[in-house]
């Protein structure tokens, strides 16, 4: 399903683009007028740390909004690639809600 066509982010509302494969998950803040990556993190980030996926993606929404924080980047356009917000992906949509991140 693309979902892109319909969702853009700009420098002041950038999308929080969500990528999940069966081992890690990614999380990246973009802007679409530029095509710049403003800012990533995944579980393959020494930073994260878990034992279960949603524990570890939990993780990954919390280092992400840190990293949106720190780049004066407090509201965002949540894109889920087309996943159901439901496990792995809610968890990275929570915690990064809680880390300061708006949408």
């Amino acid at each position: 399903m693309r979902v892109r066509g319909k969702i853009s982010g700009t420098a002041e509302r950038p999308r929080l683009s969500v990528y999940r494969s069966n081992k890690n998950i990614y999380a990246q803040l973009i802007d679409d007028v530029k095509g710049v990556t403003l800012a990533s993190a995944s579980t393959l980030d020494s930073e994260v740390s878990g034992n279960t996926k949603t524990e570890q993606a939990a993780g990954v929404g919390a280092l992400i909004a840190k990293r949106g924080v720190e780049k004066n980047i407090s509201s965002v356009v949540f894109d889920r690639g087309g996943y159901l917000y439901h496990g792995r992906v809610q968890a990275l949509a929570e915690a990064a809600r809680e880390n300061g991140l708006q949408f």
